[in-house]
């Protein structure tokens, strides 16, 4: 069996045994990664010395003691690069600080081994925005992993990495695990310190796990999840071990399927496969029923004003002085400033600072971001109605599987509909989970694979993983 092949929990499970030791597991990722990532792309750079080093290091009986792990990069890690995939940062930045989130993970016994290409500061749904190069989807090479944490997904399903660290400020994490074929979950809003993250769009993203099982997810949330006193909008809550009700089953639990997600856009094969899924939940004791999210057609909307206006905020520090990117040609400040963002970001990063910019302006504010911050409420009331009555609620991750690259390119609408399911679950908080649940076939034949989407009520990630967990294990049965 090739080790880069295993979860992290069967992974660790061979170490504490003495079957295969971490620096075995590290060179089976790095034999992968030679192999495989000048097709794919996956990786923006990785640390294989330093990665060998820590894992003749590791103890195996810490809770992910030798487990290597794929970071997205615009997550701090201290020593390696940090370039958010642009070019206003590439080459320009090393990390001084590991994130909290780092942190927790080396404390935990993990070896935080690459960093994973990305939509350009986490802006878009098929990392065709990278600043760098192309991520390709490792099932189709002719096709987007998604976005914005399309390196992460692609490098877990193409076992470059046993697990991977992602971000989800509209559905970065849960689209491309979709796309790929892994299991993607964004935590509640505040579960997961967000110290150390690039941000950009703070009242949105959030860090979480991407996997090869629910098990894996639920091992790897309980390590990182928890109070920080470096981010003031984490959540001072206890953390469960979220492996404990794992097995338990869904029998008798309520899970709602959405009447608004269900819509005439969704590819019909797609739809088939969530049906399907649905049907297996409910003939393992599962209740299903319907329910109602009114304001979700006000969801991409809110969203793109929101996002855009705090990217706008958020991404004012580079402008060519304190670090980063600056350019040789100016020879005034103002034209230092606009010269060095001209030249440092890419297309989709300007069009969201305009859209940003002009949201904030004065004269629109009121139109646009204070009614937007009130539809969110809307958003945010119609899921607490909704899980009065459901413990769950169902749903296609993407109305469609991996599209091909530069198909919607040149339409960046079509391009933000891509997230028309997992963008209010940001305006909302909640937690939310991807589940493969089997694959469509393209106008090759390849396969592509589909996702469930299951979202929970605040801080129930416990819930999301069992009904997650239940699933997988019946299509292993």
């Amino acid at each position: 069996m090739d080790l880069a092949s295993l979860t992290l929990t069967e992974l660790q499970g061979r170490f504490r045994s003495g079957a295969a030791s971490p620096t075995e597991a590290v060179r089976a990722v790095l034999d992968s990664i030679a192999n495989k990532d000048a097709a794919i792309g996956g990786y923006l750079s990785h640390d294989a010395e330093t990665a060998l080093r820590e894992a003749a290091q590791a103890d195996v009986s810490l809770p992910l003691g030798g487990i290597p792990i794929a970071i997205k990069d615009l997550i701090n890690v201290k020593g390696q690069p940090c370039s958010c995939a642009s070019k206003i940062l590439h080459g320009k930045y090393t990390a001084p600080y590991d994130a909290t989130v780092i942190q927790r993970l080396r404390a935990a016994g993990a070896i935080p081994l690459g960093r994973t290409n990305m939509d350009e500061f986490a802006m878009g749904s098929s990392t065709e925005n990278s600043g760098l190069q192309i991520t390709r989807n490792p099932h189709d090479p002719s096709r987007i992993p998604g976005g914005s944490s399309g390196g992460s997904a692609a490098v877990v399903a193409a076992n470059e990495a046993i697990a991977a660290l992602g971000t989800d400020t509209g559905g970065s994490i849960r689209q491309p695990a979709s796309h790929c074929g892994c299991v993607g979950l964004k935590p509640t809003y505040g579960r997961v310190s967000r110290f150390g993250l690039v941000a950009f769009a703070s009242s949105l993203d959030q860090i979480g796990p991407m996997t090869k099982s629910c098990e894996d997810a639920a091992r790897i949330l309980g390590v990182i999840a928890g109070r920080d006193s470096n981010d003031s909008t984490s959540l001072d809550l206890p953390v469960p071990d979220y492996t404990a009700t794992l097995n338990d089953g869904v029998k008798g639990l309520r899970i709602g399927l959405p009447k608004e997600y269900f819509i005439d856009g969704i590819d019909p094969a797609v739809r088939d496969r969530i049906n399907a899924a649905v049907e297996t939940l409910a003939a393992q004791g599962a209740e299903i029923r319907e329910v109602s999210l009114p304001n979700t057609k006000y969801a991409v909307a809110t969203y793109y004003i929101i996002a855009t206006a705090e990217a706008s905020a958020n991404l004012a520090r580079f402008d060519g002085v304190r670090y980063g990117h600056r350019s040789t040609v100016a020879d005034t400040l103002l034209s230092q400033y606009t010269r060095s963002r001209e030249e440092g970001f890419g297309d989709e990063v300007k069009r969201r600072i305009l859209l940003g910019t002009y949201v904030l302006s004065a004269g629109y504010h009121d139109a646009y971001y204070v009614r937007a911050q009130k539809i969110r409420t809307l958003v945010r009331d119609d899921f607490t109605r909704a899980f009065a009555e459901v413990d769950v609620i169902a749903s296609p991750t993407s109305p469609t599987a991996a599209f091909r690259i530069g198909e919607n390119s040149d339409d960046p609408l079509h391009m933000y509909l891509a997230d028309i399911f997992t963008i209010a679950a940001n305006l909302s908080g909640i937690p939310g989970l991807s589940v493969p649940c089997g694959t469509v076939p393209s106008d090759k034949g390849t396969a592509l694979p589909v996702g469930l989407q299951l979202l929970g009520k605040p801080m129930d990630e416990a819930t999301l993983l069992r009904a997650g967990n239940s699933y997988e294990i019946a299509g292993r049965g």
